[in-house]
């Protein structure tokens, strides 16, 4: 691993490997003879710290946090086959929660997030609210956030570096509209799947009076103040076009209308977070929003982050692909019906129990458990859409799901241009998968897994179809530079050595 140079880069590679070895910071303070607090402090990135203090610390965790050579690459090394057995529960929406620290600039009041996600994208986002004067403190459990945001933010001192690591930084649009007659932001980064145009965004936001000019790597806008259009038809029924429009209405006195807005869960997570501070949102989790504005947001708040659904299709491809029996619990069940049809028409067997809400008193909740099943090729070809239709974020889990199956299945991406490029890699861990292609692939099962040593694609959820496959191959694979897992699942090796995987992170 190549030298760090930041204390916050030390304190996630400190916490990251004290989860590994499955000790609290309690335990690791006293392997260290120093305080609990003093941890704290180390993984939160508020304490500097010597060489001699590191070695100490690698040498505990049994951990080479440092080393020579240059490289800066967490790797995995898994070994299958894998029978996975008992409980996981669903943690908190990737997406809800990137748009909620976007949409806690609106408020002048201080916003507490619960059950926020130790992800690298919600680091990134964390970075870049800190270095332009945001007070970001976690608690002492490290399970909530608390954002207090200045009269006057400092956003000729963003960080560049870290706004570029994630698309998410175009969320900042809606908000900052508000706050400064001009600003500029970096070009969006993130998963590498192909041309996303922002065209969308900034079409929806110079209805509300925002000029956006790309130049030399920046957005540069420009809050024009004239009188925004009444109702606003958004041309990309898109999650963050939605939002960005969202965020701009919020703080726009008077009603605006948005149709074909996003109905999915990370814009309900949005709008139910922008009525606690007094907007009013009629037409949740439809294509028709009517927001009612107010000139400031000014509430101190505590907001429950609701569950992703998108890890819960994570966890039952992985009860799929081992042909294992798993509970996943508060599973949020609107955003699963579609998958969870397909399944059932390919032969999977599954229980769902009662329904009860998600902390946010919004979102509905279910225990879903899944049985070992032999799987059979979809009859028809499974493809995204808009929701309620199956997410786009969860089809590449059915690539994965469909080489367990027996036939041949069509798998058709028509949202993104190189995401089913990215899941040829399953044929190195012996899938049949054929490209049609740039947006169309072709799945033959079943699939004899076969590890293998080999490097994870740039897009997150491909990279996760892998590290599932692997779970199934027998022997040991490795998967290197899997920084594309962290920036969407905490802690999620760990979380499936819980279950019966044999999972080990190294770095180099």
């Amino acid at each position: 691993m190549t030298q760090l140079t930041t204390a916050a880069s030390i304190g996630r590679l400190v916490r990251d490997a004290r989860k590994q070895r499955g000790l609290t910071q309690h335990e690791l303070a006293s392997l260290l003879s120093t305080s609990q607090s003093a941890i704290h402090r180390i993984e939160s990135g508020n304490q500097n710290l010597s060489l001699e203090m590191i070695n100490r610390i690698a040498q505990a965790l049994e951990s080479p946090l440092i080393v020579p050579g240059g490289r800066n690459a967490m790797n995995l090394s898994i070994t299958g086959e894998t029978a996975l057995h008992g409980s996981i529960t669903t943690r908190s929406s990737k997406n809800a929660a990137v748009a909620l620290l976007c949409a806690s600039l609106l408020n002048r009041g201080r916003t507490r997030l619960r059950g926020i996600a130790h992800i690298e994208e919600v680091n990134r986002l964390i970075e870049v609210l800190q270095s332009i004067g945001v007070q970001v403190t976690w608690s002492s459990d490290e399970a909530d956030l608390t954002i207090v945001r200045p009269e006057v933010l400092d956003l000729a001192n963003m960080d560049v570096s870290a706004a570029r690591r994630t698309r998410s930084i175009i969320m900042f649009l809606g908000p900052l509209m508000h706050l400064a007659d001009s600003f500029r932001l970096p070009y969006a980064g993130g998963c590498q799947l192909g041309a996303r145009t922002v065209e969308p965004h900034m079409q929806a936001l110079h209805a509300f009076g925002l000029d956006v000019i790309a130049t030399e790597g920046y957005y540069n806008a420009t809050a024009l103040h004239s009188h925004p259009q009444h109702t606003i038809v958004l041309t990309e029924r898109g999650d963050t076009v939605t939002e960005n429009a969202l965020m701009a209405a919020a703080m726009t006195p008077g009603e605006t209308v948005l149709r074909n807005a996003s109905p999915n869960y990370m814009v309900q997570d949005l709008c139910v977070f922008l009525m606690m501070l007094g907007v009013e949102i009629e037409g949740i989790g439809t294509t028709t929003l009517r927001i009612k504005g107010q000139a400031e947001l000014n509430k101190d708040v505590t907001y429950t982050i609701s569950e992703d659904p998108i890890e819960a299709m994570s966890l039952i491809t992985a009860a799929v692909v081992t042909h294992s029996e798993l509970t996943i619990t508060r599973a949020p069940i609107e955003f699963l019906e579609i998958e969870l049809a397909i399944l059932h028409e390919m032969g999977l067997r599954f229980s769902i129990g009662q329904e009860y809400r998600s902390g946010n008193d919004f979102t509905r909740l279910v225990d879903i458990t899944v049985k070992p099943s032999q799987l059979h090729a979809h009859e028809d070809k499974i493809h995204p859409m808009p929701f309620p239709g199956l997410n786009i974020d969860n089809l590449p889990f059915f690539a994965v799901i469909a080489a367990t199956a027996d036939g041949q299945t069509l798998i058709h991406d028509w949202v993104y241009e190189n995401r089913a490029i990215h899941l040829l890699e399953l044929t190195k861990l012996g899938a049949n998968v054929q490209l049609l292609d740039p947006h169309r692939l072709n799945v033959i099962g079943p699939t004899a897994w076969r590890a293998r040593d080999m490097v994870s694609p740039p897009a997150l959820r491909p990279a996760v179809c892998i590290l599932l496959a692997m779970l199934a191959a027998r022997g040991e694979s490795v998967l290197r530079d899997v920084y594309v897992i962290n920036r969407g699942y905490e802690d999620l090796p760990t979380r499936l050595n819980n279950l019966g995987a044999e999972i080990t992170q190294f770095f180099g």
